[in-house]
């Protein structure tokens, strides 16, 4: 007898109107949605970080390291919740960056850095310029614009105030724009240029000059005064603000006449520091790097920028010029655009599937009206859960496109079966509508605990896949409630009547015809399967063991190399090259990279806070379109051409919208890192690891950042001879400081902004160790005493930073890989080269970044996959209450994990997180149609009371021709993912490849392994039952 179901549909069906006024209703909420969400190349990976940054001119990178780094980082290190602390000391500044827990409120650290900040000021040397700032970033956001301002006729430092006083804050007022960065140049300023040969003369110590400096300038309140009715405020012009004016500052009084500053000094508008450059292709500029705030929109952020421009030109002096000279809008609307395409391409592949094998444009009709408003609906939730619209949003809209028209094919298919029966379509529709609710049901609860279940994970994969999952899920969500809803009422009123076989067209004959025939086929075949059930078995064991080898066989990655249209460099010359030396190398590299037919523009800087013998590129590429070939193709001739620059290195890069923990170094995408308590081991191990990394094929671009490159002019003092003449090491210390630090002494105030006065030594009277006999300091009697008493100079090497990782002492060996070279490979050569140093105890050694979450990574991925396994299985346990049920849909599993290994591998492709994705998606989508057939086989044991045999069979004859379309419909709609060429196609492509491969193999083998299993755990459970029944007679006396 015929169990009553509970239908759903009916309400709908009956009320058409209210139906399909819901159905406009949610297409018109998503239509607004879709306009207002923002825009980005991925979803938000926010990594909680903070910068510290402190400066002292002058430093070497050891004292800053030993004097600045290591306080600051004790006082930070016991902030709960950093996941890593490392910093870098070059000369005369110190950066210590600090990531959190992914988990842990930025705001709050923020308080706890300033607080730790706070409590560090008293190991710090007193003669910093100022205290430590720190400042909130994200690693892991790419910079979305930059411009370049330039001038033939204002110095560096005057453009550099125009920018980042004026042009800079203008567009930090922009709505989006969460940075701006200037960089390339320094602040304008005064500087002093002492001749030791002129302070001997008059007899005038350093430090006298620097008092006098600093007490030219006196700020203080100086009132007001009242005349009659009248208040009059007090001014007395006790600043000097420009170099004329110091030139004249009397500095000291020598028999009886005044020594003026001009007398000892060349005084010069200049700049903070000297060892800053920028250019823009050929010519010196300064930079502005833009950044978008948290969840804003790229797009209209910089479109907002670009209205801006005309404004922020005429806010400028006529001979400043303004340029862009990257902007990252371009690519992503066309990444945006080509998933558009390739997502209507995806819904007409699988329409016309519905038109092939049911020949009416009015079935075709219902499945193409249910789509958008599936899609449509899940932007509206995507959009209230805060999300944006991006390449792994849009790639989830892909998917699910093809997953609605699973779900109304479904529907259509089996109404239409109906109406083929002689049922009307309002009859047909409420029948069978209500007899696939429940399974419609199965199928996407399966689907959505796969996707429910990787956001448990709390780590960056769960960052990165969050709304793609949520995405899918809530498309799925309305695919549900469409297809019980609109789906049927649609059905109901747009099929028509069975038709005689003599109206039927003739290709629609045609096309049944031979769907009846492959049915027919079909059912013999499975006949002799379900008579030899062991091999079926067997080959599903097999095919266990398969996945294995495949899952070991194929190369690992962490994330697909994408193509963003931009590359990074970094230039370092080496064996400490001087800021005037490295400048023309840089040049080299600059008219070099211009001759690439590929590039658009570079931009760049040189020394600042990075190093004085460095030097940072950013390429912007011409659209892929016009280049034709890809970002690592540029790379890649670019270093074959390379010129060879004596001194200099030029690393290049692509530049990536993914970055693990902030992504990798500055000389290259990979490192790995050495950690010791001590100097002297890693300056042992550091080249040797680096000259062993050098020799491996599958590396390119060895470098290490922390060596030995930088020439030292030591002092070696004779501390007795010293304290005998009544100088102590202070003294020494702030002579040397005032001698060679570009030491700020005093600061000019401006309606504007502050400038400083920098005083040091004429660089030409410090060339030789006969200065120390020019620069003196102050003894005990307070006569004057030349450093050359007892000093003097010992010249060696010292290293250009010195960078420090979870407070240990680090230096790191920097990478790429080869052409051809996968991820994996690269580390198993890397591992095989370490193993054969066997470095001491002392000294530790691990990849960093990208590379070292690879290891982590690859023992993770089984378990994901199999932790996803057991939610599946658990979920249809509930639903179907069985716990062998279950067995027979993930029965499929196997042969779907052969046709997508087998795919990455054929196409050249890595099991990295994208295709892990794809697998996850798989696991889902294969059981879709397994979960159509065994529901029906299930339901007509239940309600017709089939046996096991006969139920499986009438399922697969009656749920034939819906496994069919559903899996025309996936292949067809998921191959423009593995198709696509054009922008942000390396990272559709991976997924295009794994979901199509593993339907390939999978969706064939479904019509046989599924039966099968079916039935053998169906023989299994009536023999478990009979031995129960056997067991009970003779348990029943002791029990009883």
């Amino acid at each position: 007898m015929e169990t009553q179901r509970v239908n759903l549909s009916r309400l709908f069906i009956e009320r058409p109107v209210a139906t399909i006024l819901l159905a406009i209703a949610v297409v018109l909420a998503g239509m607004l949605a879709y306009r207002m969400l923002p825009v980005a190349p991925l979803p938000q990976i926010d990594y909680p970080a903070i910068q510290v940054s402190a400066s002292l001119p002058g430093a070497s990178p050891e004292s800053m390291a030993s004097t600045v780094a290591t306080p600051l980082e004790r006082a930070l290190g016991t902030i709960p919740g950093i996941t890593r602390i490392s910093s870098t000391s070059s000369q005369g500044n110190a950066r210590i960056d600090l990531q959190f827990a992914l988990d842990r409120n930025v705001d709050e650290a923020a308080r706890e850095v300033q607080a730790a900040i706070n409590a560090a000021r008293a190991q710090l040397p007193s003669g910093m310029p100022g205290m430590p700032q720190y400042r909130k970033i994200n690693p892991s956001q790419a910079p979305i614009l930059a411009l370049a301002l330039s001038s033939s006729t204002m110095t560096p430092g005057q453009v550099y105030d125009v920018a980042s006083t004026v042009i800079a804050q203008k567009i930090a007022q922009i709505p989006g724009v969460g940075q701006v960065e200037a960089g390339g140049a320094s602040l304008p300023a005064v500087r002093v240029s002492l001749n030791p040969n002129a302070l001997n003369q008059y007899g005038i110590a350093l430090d006298e000059v620097a008092g006098a400096i600093r007490e030219a300038n006196a700020l203080r309140p100086l009132g007001h005064v009242v005349r009659g009715d009248r208040q009059w405020q007090v001014e007395a012009g006790l600043q000097l603000r420009t170099a004329a004016e110091y030139r004249d500052l009397v500095v000291a009084w020598r028999n009886g006449r005044p020594v003026r500053l001009r007398d000892v000094a060349d005084v010069n508008e200049g700049t903070e520091d000297r060892y800053a450059a920028g250019f823009h292709n050929d010519r010196d500029a300064v930079l502005l790097v833009v950044s978008r705030q948290p969840g804003a929109n790229i797009i209209r952020t910089v479109d907002a920028i670009h209205a801006q421009m005309d404004g922020l030109r005429a806010l400028l002096p006529p001979d400043i010029d303004m340029a862009l000279v990257m902007d990252r809008s371009p690519v992503i609307r066309a990444t945006m655009a080509e998933a558009e395409t390739t997502l209507l391409l995806a819904v007409a592949l699988v329409v016309l599937v519905v038109l092939a094998f049911l020949g009416s444009w009015r079935a075709a009709l219902v499945p193409t009206l249910a789509i958008p408003v599936s899609l449509f609906g899940a932007l509206a939730i995507i959009w209230m859960l805060g999300f944006s619209l991006n390449t792994m949003s849009l790639m989830a809209l892909i998917v699910a496109a093809v997953l609605v028209v699973d779900d109304a094919i479904v529907v259509l298919e089996n109404i239409s079966r109906h109406i083929d029966a002689g049922l009307s379509p309002w009859q047909a529709s409420m029948r069978g509508a209500g007899e696939v609710g429940t399974t419609l049901l199965s199928m996407n609860v399966a689907l959505g605990v796969v996707f429910v279940s990787i956001l448990f994970l709390d780590d960056f994969v769960e960052r990165l896949f969050r709304e793609f999952s949520l995405t899918l899920v809530a498309a799925m969500t309305v695919s549900l409630l469409v297809s019980l809803s609109l789906t049927p009422t649609l059905c109901a009123r747009l099929l028509g009547r069975h038709r005689r076989t003599a109206d039927v067209p003739k290709w629609q004959r045609m096309g049944t015809h031979v769907s009846d025939r492959l049915r027919g086929l079909y059912l013999r075949s499975l006949g002799g399967t379900l008579r030899h059930t062991t091999l079926a078995l067997a080959i599903l064991l097999g095919a266990i063991v398969f996945n294995a080898f495949l899952f070991a066989k194929v190369p690992k990655g962490v994330v697909p190399e994408q193509d963003t249209g931009q590359l990074r460099g970094f230039a370092r010359g080496d064996d400490g090259l001087s800021f005037q030396v490295m400048q023309p190398k840089i040049q080299t590299y600059r008219e070099y990279l211009l001759t690439d037919p590929a590039i658009a523009d570079i931009s760049g800087y040189i020394g600042g806070g990075t190093g004085v013998n460095n030097g940072f590129v950013i390429i912007q590429m011409k659209p892929l379109s016009e280049r034709g070939v890809s970002s690592r193709e540029v790379i890649d001739r670019l270093r074959e051409g390379l010129p060879k620059v004596p001194g200099g290195n030029l690393w290049l890069w692509v530049d990536q919208d993914i970055r693990i923990g902030g992504g990798g170094g500055d000389e290259g995408n990979y490192d790995l890192q050495l950690l010791a308590g001590d100097i002297e081991p890693l300056r042992e191990w550091t080249p040797r690891i680096r000259a062993a990394l050098e020799a491996l094929p599958q590396l390119v671009d060895v470098d290490s950042g922390g060596d030995e490159g930088m020439r030292q002019v030591a002092l070696d003092i004779d501390r007795s001879a010293a304290a005998r003449l009544g100088v102590d090491m202070r003294t020494i210390a702030t002579v040397l400081n005032n001698s060679f630090s570009q030491r700020q002494v005093a600061t000019l105030y401006d309606s504007l902004n502050q400038y400083r006065v920098v005083m040091e030594l004429d660089p030409r009277y410090t060339q030789t160790p006969d200065t120390l006999d020019q620069v003196f300091a102050i003894g005990g009697d307070g006569g004057r005493v030349p450093l050359s008493a007892f000093a003097r100079w010992e010249y060696g090497m010292a290293p250009d930073r010195i960078q420090h990782r979870e407070q240990f002492l680090s230096t790191r060996v920097s990478f790429a890989l080869a052409p051809g070279v996968t991820l994996d490979g690269a580390v198993d050569a890397i591992d095989a080269a370490m193993a054969r140093i066997m470095l001491p105890n002392e000294v530790q050694a691990k990849l960093g970044e990208e590379a070292g979450s690879l290891q982590e990574m690859q023992d993770r991925q089984v378990w994901l996959i199999l932790g996803a396994v057991l939610a599946v299985y658990l979920v249809l346990g509930v639903l179907y209450e069985s716990y062998v049920q279950p067995l027979a849909i993930l029965s499929i599993l196997p042969s779907a994990g052969i046709g997508a290994l087998l795919a990455l591998l054929l196409f050249d492709n890595t099991l990295d997180l994208i295709s892990l994705l794809g697998l996850f998606l798989l696991v889902g989508v294969v059981m879709k149609n397994t979960i159509l057939m065994v529901d029906f086989a299930l339901a007509a044991q239940r309600e017709q009371g089939l046996s096991a045999d006969a139920a499986i069979l009438e399922a697969a004859k009656l749920r034939f021709r819906p496994i069919l379309m559903t899996s025309l419909a996936a292949l067809l709609g998921m191959l423009p993912l593995v198709l696509s060429t054009g922008e942000g196609w390396e990272m559709r492509r991976p997924l295009g490849l794994a979901i199509v491969g593993g339907l390939l193999v999978s969706q064939w083998l479904t019509l046989y392994t599924t039966p099968a299993a079916f039935l053998v755990l169906a023989r299994l459970r009536a023999r478990f039952s009979r031995d129960k029944q056997t067991a009970a007679p003779g348990t029943s006396p002791a029990a009883r």
